[in-house]
């Protein structure tokens, strides 16, 4: 339109002919040629009345109306919502247009008319997103106060926030913190709120999640891991300082802040809970308000876009499970939190991978699952398998002290004196079980009625253990006369002793 005011301009005003004024604005002689008579046959008189561009466009260049044929236009949002479909593209959508309109748009026109309609959408949703193909999470920068009634202390509790892209159905949970058992909690959680699993996870990299942020390779936490493999989904973060990786996320998280956080500013909150159920009811809430550009809402979108795309979620939810390295000790276990689990006595001094939660204990080699037991609580205790123990070791494991007893009755009541004091002054049975068997073979070696005659004067000398025991039989002392017992042995007859009349009669 400039250049054609400009052809007025220098005709009229300037006086100059149609090859100077060609020569002037760079076009060719016959255009300008053209546009004079378009002009002189037109009803405009120069100087050019008060008429704006299009009016003077179609006052020049009319077209030919008996030709004109007004085509229908395709649904637009429609189009647009079937895109986000998994293997539809725009040239089936045009193709089942062309079925119901064969007088419609050609193929080219049919692309550009929705390109032009999607540029006047915002910039977020300009982006093309498969059904049911991510679930993009993140934390919400602000927090959510919950205030103790007895302590009255404030817990800053955290807001997760996780999206479906294609349809923007919105999940929000509150979040006592961002540690990896509230991050993957909150995983299961808004998985089971979508009532199924996507084919890509794709958070930040908080880390709870992430144990090394790359920009190529990021290293997952093994129990982010676990879960995404738990649920057939793949974990891939966004890229650091790269926002538009999720940019969904992003703009749910300023929802979430603006339309929810900002409305609860001025309640009061003292338990999670309550705070979760108020976050929950402005979601749902969020969810169900229209679009302002598009028809429907997130809610009517998810429905038929995403649900019917997301994978079904495994019968059982995910059990938390931590995991860590644990070198295997030489008695072929392995220490978890102070407590010790065994492993096959070949693995002993290899590194092996441990899964636990909170009631089972996994040992892997390489991904092979090598050791499994439930998971001892307090402190100190030992876990064994009797199969992961050698030969020799499983058959000092068959001894019970029933058993031991009942060795030491066929061979004296002494000996029966001693071993039950052995086992009774340890803090477990087992503990006493290898001095047990050493006096077993002591008594192999001496003969048991040397050995009876050994246990007597342990017994009356309070020495109860193997070495004593060893020591009295190697020195004969069990062939000696016994001593008397402490308590019956006589006092003896010394001049500076005054004896019981003495003080009988009061120190005289």
């Amino acid at each position: 339109m400039r250049k054609i005011k400009e052809v007025l301009r220098l005709k009229w005003e300037v006086g100059l002919s149609a090859r100077q004024i060609a020569r002037s604005l760079s076009v060719s002689h016959s255009t300008v040629l053209d546009l004079l008579r378009r002009f002189e046959r037109s009803e405009i008189t120069w100087p050019l009345p008060e008429i704006d561009d299009s009016a003077l466009e179609a006052a020049l260049y009319p077209g030919n109306p008996e030709t004109r044929v007004e085509r229908p236009l395709p649904d637009m949002a429609y189009i647009h919502r079937e895109l986000a479909r998994k293997g539809v593209t725009l040239q089936l959508l045009w193709w089942e247009y062309k079925q119901n309109q064969p007088d419609g748009l050609q193929y080219s026109q049919f692309c550009q008319r929705y390109r032009e309609w999607r540029e006047k959408l915002d910039v977020v949703l300009r982006q093309q997103h498969r059904a049911g193909e991510q679930m993009q999470v993140d934390f919400v920068g602000g927090s959510l106060p919950i205030h103790d009634r007895e302590t009255g202390e404030v817990l800053q509790a955290q807001i997760f926030v996780a999206v479906l892209p294609a349809s923007n159905y919105t999940f929000a949970k509150v979040c006592p913190s961002q540690s990896l058992r509230s991050w993957i909690a909150a995983h299961c959680d808004a998985l089971e709120f979508f009532g199924g699993a996507p084919e890509v996870i794709v958070p930040d990299n908080p880390k709870a999640g992430v144990t090394r942020a790359c920009r190529y390779e990021p290293d997952l936490n093994p129990t982010y891991a676990d879960m995404a493999s738990h649920y057939g989904a793949a974990v891939i973060p966004a890229r650091p300082r790269k926002p538009k990786d999720k940019a969904k996320v992003e703009n749910a998280v300023l929802v979430v802040e603006r339309w929810i956080l900002a409305a609860l500013r001025n309640r009061t909150f003292f338990s999670l809970r309550e705070a979760d159920l108020a976050v929950r009811e402005a979601v749902e809430k969020l969810n169900n308000r229209p679009f302002q550009k598009l028809e429907g809402t997130r809610r009517s979108l998810y429905e038929t876009l995403d649900k019917p795309a997301l994978k079904p979620l495994p019968p059982k939810r995910y059990e938390y499970a931590e995991w860590r390295k644990a070198k295997v000790n030489m008695d072929y276990h392995v220490e978890v939190d102070r407590n010790y689990y065994s492993v096959p006595y070949q693995l002993v001094g290899e590194t092996l991978d441990i899964r636990f939660t909170d009631g089972l204990i996994e040992a892997l080699l390489r991904g092979k699952l090598v050791a499994c037991h439930p998971r001892a609580t307090g402190r100190g205790r030992y876990v064994t398998q009797i199969q992961h123990m050698p030969a020799a070791h499983r058959r000092h494991r068959e001894w019970t002290p029933s058993r031991l007893v009942g060795w030491a009755e066929s061979v004296g009541p002494q000996t029966v004196k001693l071993v039950t004091t052995i086992l009774e002054q340890k803090p477990h049975p087992e503990q006493g079980y290898r001095s047990c068997l050493g006096i077993m073979q002591l008594g192999k070696k001496y003969g048991l009625e040397r050995l009876e005659a050994a246990s007597a004067r342990a017994v009356i000398s309070g020495a109860y253990s193997y070495s004593s025991m060893k020591s009295i039989l190697a020195s004969n002392l069990d062939q000696a006369p016994l001593p008397a017992p402490p308590d019956e042995q006589a006092t003896p007859v010394h001049q500076n002793l005054r004896g019981p009349e003495y003080y009988a009669q009061g120190g005289q």
